[in-house]
């Protein structure tokens, strides 16, 4: 599926109001997220912990709310934040994993918006090709 212009302002719409949801107190930036995935979307928030490793970013719990219900192709995620956001290091990572080759990455504060692809963010990922045994 090739995302389109409705997609990406339906993708933002999503990602705004999943941030309502964010679980914050520690850091106060609150993130929202929406994966979109064979035409379906899901969303997630950052969720923080008092042990700050705990923490879980939003794109990564919209991730894996797709792939625990049998969504694996992931076209596009939309980050919404207070301000422009990039993905860490270990979304970039999930990201590998399970999004489709042209998959865009969408970041947004509600007034800006930058689209990138995920070979753009994380240009020398570690792939399952790495962990592919000898001949």
């Amino acid at each position: 599926m090739k995302v389109i212009l409705m997609d990406i302002d339906k993708l933002i719409e999503e990602a705004k109001r999943a941030r309502n949801f964010s679980y914050s107190p520690y850091s106060g930036l609150k993130v929202g997220a929406a994966v979109l995935s064979n035409g379906k979307i899901f969303t997630g928030c950052n969720i923080e912990n008092s042990s700050y490793g705990l923490t879980v970013c939003a794109e990564r719990v919209a991730i894996f709310k797709s792939i625990s219900e049998g969504y694996r192709n992931i076209e596009a995620i939309t980050i919404y934040g207070e301000k422009m956001l990039h993905p860490c290091g270990a979304c970039l990572q999930v990201m590998e994993e399970f999004c489709k080759e042209n998959c865009k990455i969408i970041i947004t504060d509600g007034k800006n918006v930058e689209i990138y692809k995920l070979k753009e963010l994380l240009p020398h990922p570690f792939s399952k090709n790495a962990l592919q045994l000898h001949p």
